[in-house]
């Protein structure tokens, strides 16, 4: 495994390098949530597609969650490696990895202690909640792997090293899509068998990670490291806390547009829920870009060299731009014959859910252009520091998506729930924009020494 130092170089090529490993794990990692879908929806039918759909949001919060303390404790991390601060690098992985024990201890509780009312708040259909909570308690059970992979993973970013990530998910691919077969199709587990797949799955790309880090003497901390700091335990905090908070807040608001699909009946619920498991393939390369983005930001504001930030967002906006392009067009040519794959039932039952699946999938590839900025900006104001003005803009994903999914409909009836999530991503963009502008303007005038 390498580290990658981001601060000298072409920065379009630095960036394509870094996401593309990622890209490619985001795929395999995709890969494994379609064989789920895929495995469910053919061996158990509609009403366990529409279950998986019923979980999905919440999952999501708790994936978010986690995600966002940790890839917010990397924040610093990727600093103090652009600036060759090793001695502070150490004692932050030292913190990060205290406080994310602490947080994955909590959320286990919560997420135990919650799911039953989260899953009626949102009218859960009484025909498909079993299933759904029963996916859920398995899931958040793991809820110390899923932190533990993915703090090892952000350490691993952090300091330029997208490849070994992507093994981990490789691995995790090709043991989940056996263990899916293998445990719904043959053992007859049903819904249990999936979620317990991923967690296996989880479990043994948290090792491979944590085999990987072990290996890495920068983030091995000397035993004085691990002397508690409640400042530095504050400072982390202040990064990871607004970052966890906004895909909180993202999630609530998918949370209440799913409440109101569940309203429509399980035909529309699993035509919505095939769609959304090909969400992931839309932000594939999203997800990629915005990691490399918080690596290249921070990595170059250690180095003090602002003007160099710029010149990546503006790589980084072109390539992803190109990128959102070809995967709209493959999806608007091909995307109903992937969803396919995820449905069965009569034929009646078929054609009726892949009318609501495609319509939907359509919106969003036609628009997928605006995630891909929202991806790249807030990514960018994150590497920089700042999770505060990223946070604000989940809450304005959250008002735009909620008000959109709660009003829409009224005019337009159940399809006007297709526009709450392109809705939402416009609704970011602007703030994200605007912030951005104004922080890169500060910092010019910080390292210039303008007051």
């Amino acid at each position: 495994m390498k580290t990658k130092d981001m601060t000298t170089g072409s920065p379009f090529k630095l960036i394509i390098l870094f996401a593309l490993p990622l890209m490619v794990g985001n795929i395999f990692q995709q890969l494994y949530t379609v064989v789920d879908t895929m495995v469910v929806g053919q061996v158990l039918g509609v009403p366990a597609l529409a279950a998986l759909g019923a979980a999905d949001w919440t999952n999501w919060m708790m994936l978010g969650i986690i995600q966002g303390f940790t890839q917010g404790f990397s924040i610093r991390i990727s600093q103090n490696f652009g600036a060759g601060n090793t001695r502070q690098l150490k004692r932050d992985v030292a913190a990060s990895s205290v406080l994310s024990a602490m947080m994955a201890a909590v959320l286990l509780v919560v997420g135990q202690l919650g799911v039953v009312p989260i899953l009626k708040l949102q009218h859960t259909p009484v025909e498909v909640l079993p299933d759904s909570l029963l996916y859920l308690r398995i899931l958040f059970a793991g809820i110390p792997i899923v932190m533990a992979y993915n703090l090892l993973s952000a350490l691993l970013r952090a300091l330029g090293d997208g490849k070994t990530p992507l093994y981990a998910i490789l691995i995790a691919c090709v043991i989940n899509i056996v263990l899916d077969i293998l445990f719904v199709k043959v053992f007859g587990f049903g819904i249990a068998g999936a979620a317990a797949a991923t967690l296996i799955a989880q479990l043994c790309s948290a090792v491979f990670c944590l085999y990987a880090v072990s290996r890495l003497p920068l983030l091995k901390p000397e035993r004085e490291d691990l002397k508690p700091d409640g400042e530095l335990y504050g400072k982390l905090m202040w990064l990871g806390a607004p970052m966890a908070f906004m895909n909180a807040i993202i999630a609530v608001g998918g949370m209440i547009v799913q409440s109101v699909v569940n309203t429509f009946g399980v035909i529309f619920l699993a035509g919505i829920t095939a769609t959304n498991k090909l969400y992931g393939l839309l932000e594939i390369a999203a997800t990629s870009y915005g990691y490399a983005m918080v690596t290249y930001t921070g990595q170059n504001l250690g180095a003090g060299k602002p003007e160099r930030i710029k010149k990546g967002v503006r790589a980084a906006l072109i390539a992803a731009v190109l990128t959102s392009a070809l995967i709209s067009a493959c999806m608007l040519l091909f995307g109903k014959n992937i969803l396919r794959l995820f449905i069965t039932g009569t034929p009646k039952e078929i054609e009726a859910t892949l009318y609501i699946a495609y319509r939907y999938l359509a919106v969003m590839s036609g628009l997928l252009f605006v995630l891909y900025v929202l991806y790249i900006v807030r990514s960018a104001i994150q590497g920089l520091g700042d999770t505060v003005l990223p946070m604000a803009s989940g809450f304005a994903e959250f008002v735009v998506r909620t008000g959109t999914a709660l009003f829409l409909p009224r005019i337009f009836g159940q399809e006007g729930i297709y526009f709450a999530e392109v809705a939402a991503w416009l609704g970011a963009d602007i703030i994200l924009i605007i912030s951005y502008y104004v922080r890169m303007r500060q910092l010019s005038r910080r390292f210039s020494g303008i007051v």
